[in-house]
């Protein structure tokens, strides 16, 4: 029998392999990147190079390639720190473009996966799932 922790490590899995099937893989790295910087933001964290690996759960030189690439295509930007050893980044106006285009099409998806339920369901999932984030926030892995 599946339990729920099992259910739910499921969901994770199958949703970080899915993407916009039109989107290049390197546009979706862009997306990945530019994501964890704004919810970074988002909880007043600085966006440092260790801060965007944690966010994504990747290592942290794979996670200052996907910086240099998203500030190279103009989507991140380096922030102004008073440590010179960090240096966090910003989302830029592109990289809000990029990602308001991005959410459009997760906000489709989701309508799109959840058509046919009362909006009641709709709602009570979508504040489940928010939830479980901030608990993961204060809680760790």
């Amino acid at each position: 029998m599946t339990g729920p922790g099992q259910v739910l490590f499921e969901f994770v899995r199958h949703w970080s392999r899915r993407s916009d099937a039109t989107t290049a893989p390197e546009q979706g790295r862009l997306v990945l990147v530019a994501e964890a910087v704004h919810a970074l933001e988002k909880r007043g964290l600085p966006a440092t190079v260790n801060a965007v690996a944690d966010e994504i759960g990747i290592d942290q030189s794979g996670a200052s390639r996907l910086i240099k690439s998203a500030i190279e295509a103009g989507h991140l930007g380096t922030a102004a720190s008073g440590d010179g050893r960090r240096r966090p980044v910003t989302v830029t106006a592109a990289g809000h473009e990029m990602l308001a285009h991005a959410h459009e099409w997760q906000e489709q998806v989701f309508d799109r996966l959840t058509e046919g339920w009362p909006q009641r369901r709709r709602r009570e999932f979508e504040r489940a799932m928010s939830e479980l984030m901030e608990r993961s926030y204060t809680a760790g892995p």
